[in-house]
């Protein structure tokens, strides 16, 4: 059941990332979230929010090719894989065969992104 929670947390993270809507995945982001991207760069919860209500990161589709959850007490761990279509800091669109680390806790009766790290597969 847990897993499936936290499997449906990805699902509407890309849902709200495509939407921008940044309210939608405020809530799915803990106050210390770090987004670690494939270059190195981190940026905080507010600078990533910041960069997609900008047009700084530009999501335009997702289809999810492989998906893994791991749960260890309050703290989880999730692999996700997909080929993720977007326009990111100034470049043209393309599809990135993405792959996101995320850890996550359960703080407050609900599963929140403590941070992701971005890769290829």
């Amino acid at each position: 059941m847990q897993k499936n929670e936290i499997k449906n947390i990805y699902f509407e993270m890309y849902s709200c990332m495509i939407n921008k809507d940044i309210s939608g995945l405020e809530k799915l982001l803990d106050d210390s979230f770090v987004l670690v991207h494939m270059t190195g760069m981190r940026q905080s919860k507010h600078e990533y929010l910041n960069a997609i209500k900008d047009g700084t990161l530009n999501y335009f589709s997702e289809e999810t090719e492989h998906i893994e959850v791991a749960i260890n007490g309050d703290t989880a761990s999730l692999t996700g894989q997909s080929r993720v279509n977007a326009s990111v800091f100034g470049g043209g669109r393309h599809t990135w065969q993405l792959e996101l680390d995320i850890d996550l806790i359960h703080k407050h009766g609900q599963w929140l992104m403590t941070e992701a790290r971005a890769s290829t597969y």
